[in-house]
């Protein structure tokens, strides 16, 4: 079987790459997409109440973005470096991305926030990655907060002004390096609300990795390996979700982490176990769901491993097709951009096209 990258390529006009959040996290747009016919609607995300049943199960990543980003310099020669921490390895030990990378071989001290926090790199890794030991006095994350800054995406090219912007409202577990961006539409009241008309919410943790945003370089997507991340389901998340299932009512994933999660955490008959674990998991169309039904999740990169894991769900023509029309009605893409809400039904909308 041969699937090509090139066939999940479209044509983004740059101005429609949000570069800042909006004021009120509920008022993004919201494109409704039938999974079985392809129909399309248009919404504000805050009524996506509408579009869910009482007996639903919303599946959440409540996994917290950490401040990953430093800017330091070499000990040696004082040349800038920017330094990404990617994932924990042990103890102070990161696994991480440094620019410029090719000066920074093994043995050579950083020092960040004049001397706060030091490091030395210990061996290059896989991809090119630096394995970094830090050397500081305090708290770690009272010092990450202090002196990192959130690792927004290449797109993203304004500074932001609340490092809370990028993180969901329910964040609360620290280890991603990127936000899971479909949440971020979500507030306090609209979840509450969502709560209120009977619908389970239930959470889930995948720490995020930077390989969210790299790109799939091999022409025959099936080639491509996914980056590792560690996600966790708890035996209340796994209970909520198979009473769901039992029950008739439908799970529904909010972003691409929460799906890719739960149907790792699954076993063949589709029933989700309580486990911490890694995963690889790579969805792509031809992929048959164990539990997931529906997904609300944004805009993504054309040829993106996110593009194919949304046309897995709903078929790439109808995928592609309800992209050309939200680039048509301008709407906003990526990270601080506009949501999806692909489900099997759209009929309460008027405005169906």
């Amino acid at each position: 079987m041969e699937l090509l990258k090139s066939d999940f390529y479209f044509e983004l006009p740059q101005e429609l790459i949000a570069q800042d959040p909006l004021e009120d996290r509920s008022s993004s747009r919201l494109l409704l997409l039938d999974k079985q016919t392809g129909k399309t609607a248009h919404r504000v995300f805050r009524d996506i109440v509408e579009y869910l049943h009482p007996g639903d199960c919303l599946v959440l990543n409540n996994t917290k973005v950490i401040p990953a980003r430093l800017l330091g310099e070499r000990e040696e020669t004082g040349a800038h470096v920017e330094v990404l921490l990617l994932k924990r390895r042990e103890g102070n030990i990161w696994e991480t991305l440094v620019k410029p990378g090719k000066k920074c071989k093994p043995g050579t001290r950083l020092s960040f926030g004049g001397g706060l926090l030091r490091g030395e790199v210990l061996e290059t890794v896989e991809e090119g990655n630096r394995l970094i030991r830090f050397e500081y006095e305090g708290i770690w994350e009272e010092v990450l907060d202090r002196l990192g800054e959130m690792p927004l995406p290449p797109y993203i090219t304004h500074k932001l002004q609340d490092k809370n912007r990028y993180q969901t409202v329910y964040a609360k577990y620290e280890g991603s390096a990127a936000a899971p961006t479909a949440g971020l539409h979500f507030t306090p009241d609209l979840l509450a609300r969502i709560e209120e008309k009977g619908v389970h919410i239930a959470y889930v943790t995948l720490h995020v990795g930077l390989g969210t945003f790299r790109p799939v370089k091999e022409e025959n997507v099936l080639n491509h390996h996914m980056h590792s991340e560690y996600y966790q389901v708890s035996d209340e998340t796994a209970a909520m979700i198979n009473e769901t299932k039992a029950r008739g009512g439908r799970v529904i994933c909010v972003g691409t982490t929460s799906c890719r999660t739960i149907e790792s955490a699954a076993d063949e008959n589709g029933c989700v176990i309580a486990k911490s674990d890694n995963t690889e998991i790579f969805i792509y169309p031809g992929y048959r769901f164990k539990v997931l039904d529906c997904l609300i999740t944004n805009f993504h990169l054309p040829e993106s491993t996110l593009v194919m894991l949304v046309s897995a769900l709903a078929g790439r023509e109808h995928v592609l097709n309800a992209y050309e029309e939200a680039i048509r009605e301008r709407y906003r893409f990526f990270s601080f951009g506009d949501a999806m809400f692909i489900s099997d039904e759209i009929e309460k909308s008027g405005e169906e096209s």
